[in-house]
């Protein structure tokens, strides 16, 4: 098969770009801003590109990534299908965490221009209406990425200096899901997908205080919680469509630690 894969340098995009050339596909990788011929059918499209940490800081690229370069390829570009990485970030302030249900986000919100820009990235791939257009919802994607900012590797590098420093509580949670688990699952949506839209997560959200401690029990860290420290929860996503599509996870992020903490070393 032909894929191409946009936004192939990042951490999602360079182990899905690996995948499939084991596996034997043909992978195309343009840059960002190189757009082929109109009447050049780019296979199956993974949308990879997108801002993470710095969106807050980075708002005109942030839209420009999740919306404006989208828009440039469905309009130029032919494929077979298109999937688009959005975030299950977009449940934030919701009781659940349904492929289906309404959403809320608050423009007023600095915070929500990251939820707003990945909400009209999706918008624009089903105004399509073409049946193979699809949207993943992505969790906390974590594996050997030395260049993460996100909780996990921040305290997985905290454990190894001997002492972990935190400002939420231990009881605060989210759902992780390891890359290899991403990949696999994106390669099946992008080419057999039945659905629109698939939460792409664990299914199990993970407390800070389940990694604290299988942290202090391979590394003998200490740890500092900050006083009057809140505890922010996130809702359970619902993976059920896509167990039900794919099959469960292979992976859970417990045990992926060790491996996590060897390539910091």
């Amino acid at each position: 098969m032909i894929f191409t894969v946009l936004g192939s340098s990042g951490f999602i995009g360079g182990a899905l770009t690996s995948r499939l050339r084991q596996h034997g596909h043909i992978v195309r990788t343009p840059a960002r801003n190189e757009f082929p011929s109109t009447d050049d059918n780019l296979g199956h499209v993974i949308y990879c590109i997108g801002l993470t940490a710095d969106f807050r800081r980075l708002p005109f690229e942030t839209v420009n990534a999740h919306v404006s370069v989208l828009a440039s390829y469905l309009k130029r570009c032919e494929f077979e299908s298109f999937l688009y990485l959005s975030s299950t970030r977009v449940y934030v302030g919701s009781a659940l965490a349904r492929e289906d249900q309404s959403l809320s986000v608050n423009p007023g919100d600095a915070s929500d221009i990251y939820n707003l820009s990945k909400l009209m990235g999706e918008a624009l791939v089903f105004a399509q209406h073409n049946r193979t257009s699809r949207i993943a919802r992505l969790s906390n994607v974590v594996g050997i990425d030395l260049n993460s900012e996100n909780f996990l590797i921040d305290v997985c590098r905290q454990a190894l200096s001997g002492k972990i420093s935190i400002r939420t509580s231990l009881a605060s949670m989210k759902d992780y899901i390891h890359v290899n688990d991403v990949v696999n699952y994106l390669v099946k949506i992008s080419t057999d997908g039945q659905s629109g839209t698939y939460n792409v997560a664990f299914g199990k959200n993970i407390t800070h205080g389940q990694i604290v401690e299988r942290l202090q029990i391979l590394t003998r860290c200490s740890v500092e919680v900050a006083s009057s420290a809140p505890t922010v929860q996130y809702p359970v996503i619902d993976v059920e469509k896509l167990r039900n599509d794919f099959g469960p996870c292979e992976h859970n992020i417990l045990d992926s630690i060790p491996e996590i903490l060897s390539a910091l070393s």
